[in-house]
């Protein structure tokens, strides 16, 4: 790998890390598809252990505003999503199950902005949670489902919860990852790569997350979730 490729690296871990710590997720959607040109290694498995790192602390910042209950039904949700993803990473395209995710995501941010609100209630949040293991463990975009739920809280409760959720769900697709030979000792050589950028991004994005508080975190979640989705859809037709 030449210094450049480093760089580049670092930048997007940087860019992407800075963007979570903002808005509660993005890291995934921003950085596989431009990881993944850099060295196709890098996804998933090293931005979910980097990710694993980076919420860790993000949850420890926003701890008072964590929604405990929510949490619970998000995490079963995951639980319930990741076996079975794995399972189907080993069998079928990821390309193809990503596409259709990504029109998920938009149908869901347009249902959202059409006036439809969603409480984040257990049969919503262990639907979500679920989705965000099967997306997450496929696809490493797992913040949407779950963060569209939570588009009406403030902004703390959505990056301290989704941190939580990420946390335990990351730490589950990993194992089903390393169940199915996708994660190794190269993979982890990779993640060390990441973390500087992680340590950029949670110093950076706490300035910008007070800013987004100010009445534009909803804003900020829809227009994360649909560059999310368009990403994946282009990512399909492009390559």
């Amino acid at each position: 790998m030449s210094t450049l490729d480093t760089f580049l690296i670092m930048l997007c871990s940087a860019v992407g890390f800075t963007l979570q710590g903002a808005v509660g997720f993005g890291m995934g959607l921003f950085g596989s598809p431009l990881l993944i040109l850099i060295d196709s290694r890098l996804v998933p498995g090293p931005i979910l252990a980097s990710t694993m790192f980076f919420t860790m602390m993000l949850a420890l910042r926003e701890r008072q505003a964590i929604d405990v209950a929510g949490v619970r039904w998000a995490v079963a949700g995951r639980f319930a999503g990741t076996i079975p993803a794995a399972g189907v990473l080993a069998v079928l395209p990821a390309e193809q199950l990503s596409l259709v995710f990504g029109f998920m995501v938009l149908l869901a941010v347009a249902i959202s902005v059409s006036g439809l609100h969603v409480e984040p209630r257990p049969l919503a949040l262990l639907t979500g949670g679920a989705l965000s293991g099967i997306m997450g463990t496929i696809a490493s975009i797992g913040g949407p489902p779950v963060a569209l739920l939570y588009q009406h809280a403030p902004g703390a409760q959505v990056r301290g919860t989704l941190s939580i959720v990420f946390l335990v769900g990351t730490v589950m697709s990993l194992l089903a990852l390393l169940l199915v030979g996708r994660f190794g000792r190269e993979e982890i050589r990779l993640t060390l790569m990441l973390i500087p950028g992680a340590l950029f991004g949670f110093l950076v994005s706490r300035r910008i997350a007070s800013r987004l508080d100010r009445g534009h975190t909803r804003r900020a979640v829809l227009s994360v979730a649909t560059v999310a989705g368009g990403i994946v859809i282009a990512r399909y037709f492009l390559s």
